[in-house]
């Protein structure tokens, strides 16, 4: 049995630590070199991998 929990969509988590960490405004393929492809600083790739290492560390907490 599933429950709903607060926790949002993954889509849409992976698009807010995008946004809050790399400044990517989206995640959709917009078929454009200069809007899919973007350059980001080691620290920011760090900080969204440690987001998302948190979420699914918190999603599992909430699991159990």
């Amino acid at each position: 049995m599933t429950t709903k929990t607060n926790q949002a969509a993954p889509a849409d988590l992976m698009t807010g630590i995008a946004q809050k960490h790399l400044f990517i405004e989206t995640l959709e393929e917009r078929k454009s070199d200069s809007l899919d492809f973007h350059e980001v600083s080691v620290w920011g790739v760090k900080a969204a991998l440690e987001a998302a290492y948190a979420a699914g560390l918190a999603a599992a907490q909430e699991a159990k």
